[in-house]
């Protein structure tokens, strides 16, 4: 936290927040009520929240306060999908152009996941396994891509959150990320297509559960 500027540590605080609960989708982020629950003034607060509506984590409205996002399940999957396709040509570049050190912090990275994964919070193993799929993405010395993938996957971080929890497997996450491992450290390009694309297809199943089980859930309300 400390090289982070301070709107920076308040979207961080927010953003856990929304991921938890806290503030729930489609419920306003109002300014006096939060800066004095974070004991911030309002102007680090509201550059806080533009960083989280940059994400597509909250919604700005002129002269109203932002709302949290609520998408579709389409816009959910749509997003998915570029996801898909910026994750697999990330680790395909990445096989070509990471360095040696590169994919051996990627290897940590995926050895943290699981010595966090019973943790107390499960936000711990969900920030670290996040953090896996950005270093493929860095690892594929494409600026361009790497920035994309940043978007989308910031856009996400809520129903993946939601989905990883609802699914809390720490044998099948460790599985997974370590087939992308092992054809990293390989250089296997076509290993590592696969490996990703079967993870983001469990990912997409898995989200059209959770919006089933919400759905399932509004509906006995």
């Amino acid at each position: 936290m400390a090289d982070k500027t301070l709107p920076e540590q308040i979207a961080d605080t927010v953003r856990r927040d929304i991921l938890r609960g806290v503030y729930l989708p489609g419920h306003p982020i109002k300014e006096r009520d939060t800066s004095a629950a974070l004991g911030v003034s309002r102007t680090p607060l509201r550059e806080a929240v533009r960083i989280l509506a940059r994400e597509g984590l909250v919604i700005l409205r002129p002269a109203r306060s932002p709302l949290v996002a609520d998408p579709s399940l389409k816009e959910v999957t749509d997003a998915i999908a570029v996801l898909r396709t910026l994750e697999v040509l990330s680790g395909e570049l990445a096989c070509a152009e990471a360095t040696d050190q590169e994919i051996a912090g990627i290897r940590t990275i995926h050895q943290r996941i699981g010595d966090s994964f019973e943790t107390l919070d499960p936000l711990d193993p969900f920030e670290i396994d996040m953090s896996f799929h950005i270093a493929i993405a860095q690892a594929s010395h494409n600026p361009a891509l790497a920035e994309t993938h940043g978007d989308y996957l910031a856009r996400l971080w809520r129903i993946r959150f939601l989905s990883a929890r609802m699914r809390r497997s720490r044998e099948r996450i460790m599985r997974q990320h370590g087939a992308i491992v092992d054809a990293l450290e390989t250089r296997d390009a076509s290993r590592a297509r696969a490996a990703i694309d079967a993870h983001l297809l469990d990912l997409l199943a898995n989200v059209e559960r959770c919006f089933a089980r919400e759905t399932s859930k509004e509906g006995h309300e």
